[in-house]
């Protein structure tokens, strides 16, 4: 059915006249006519009857025409949309790690918008993933954008270094390594710890770390976000291996540099290179990448 027609066809149903109708779209009346006829060829019924010297809406017009109103306003309405969408305005849906969400998103942000005024811009924020998480929502397109750590093996997904951000080992006010500002691994191995579970990517860089170092560890516990480890240690239930964050500043802790570890733990812009971003999505993303200093910690 051609798109053209239908116009034709609503333009002479409002106008109930065929030489107003073709003044209108600026067109022969015959062409319109043989457009209407057309038309009415392919549906099987007469959708114009006269009217003196107008035309009217026979019953299947009448109920086409509410079809054909609804298509063009729809119609109308994604063009709009995807102009807007071309021009930087739009929707991104973005994922982070937690320890992130408190000062670098925010902050990243805000300027973000403030270099695009007069945009809508709509952000929705994730933070409740670890990063496998994270790039499994970028692979099933739940995700336009993340910032997590690297992930091995992920052939589709483009890792980015963006910051950087240190590692202590942290412990109750009470707890014996509290009166020292700086240890080894080989300090923290009679001790229990509380550890990231195994679908996080800092279980794998520490479980590295003690394995380089022919060191190995004592588990108290295993747990998922960083927060809930920090609270356990704060109450004396084991110690731990945790990223530096304003987070920690909270709690009643001790926190302790490691000292000769040779290590750098970076977070990564992530995207799925195999999909189309969206201006406003690759907006944001190039956007990042422009203030990006891999080695400026974060916390």
């Amino acid at each position: 059915m051609n798109l053209q027609h239908l116009k034709y066809f609503d333009v002479l149903a409002r106008e109930e006249h065929y030489t107003r109708s073709s003044k209108l779209l600026n067109i022969t009346q015959p062409s319109l006519s043989n457009a209407i006829s057309l038309l009415e060829d392919e549906l099987g019924v007469q959708l114009f009857e006269k009217n003196g010297r107008n035309v009217a809406l026979t019953k299947p017009g009448k109920i086409f025409h509410e079809h054909v109103i609804r298509t063009l306003e729809n119609l109308d309405s994604g063009i709009d949309t995807v102009t807007k969408i071309s021009k930087g305005f739009g929707h991104i849906s973005f994922a982070f790690l937690q320890v992130l969400g408190t000062s670098y998103v925010p902050k990243v942000t805000k300027q973000f918008l403030e270099a695009n005024p007069g945009k809508k811009i709509q952000f929705e924020f994730h933070s409740d993933s670890v990063s496998t998480e994270t790039v499994q929502g970028l692979k099933t397109l739940r995700y336009d954008l993340g910032i997590c750590s690297y992930i091995t093996n992920e052939p589709t997904i483009e890792f980015v270094p963006i910051a950087s951000q240190e590692l202590v080992v942290i412990t109750a006010l009470n707890h014996p390594l509290a009166q020292f500002d700086e240890v080894s691994l080989e300090d923290l191995a009679e001790y229990p710890q509380i550890i990231f579970s195994k679908k996080s990517a800092l279980r794998e860089i520490i479980d590295d770390l003690y394995q380089r170092n022919n060191v190995s560890y004592q588990v108290a516990y295993e747990v998922k976000i960083d927060q809930v480890i920090a609270g356990l240690v704060s109450q004396n239930l084991g110690i731990a291996i945790i990223p530096n964050m304003t987070m920690l500043d909270s709690l009643p802790l001790k926190r302790i540099k490691l000292k000769d570890i040779g290590w750098e733990r970076y977070f990564y812009l992530a995207y799925n290179k195999e999909t189309y971003l969206p201006p406003v999505v690759s907006n944001f993303k190039d956007f990042i990448l422009a203030h990006a200093d891999p080695k400026q910690i974060v916390y």
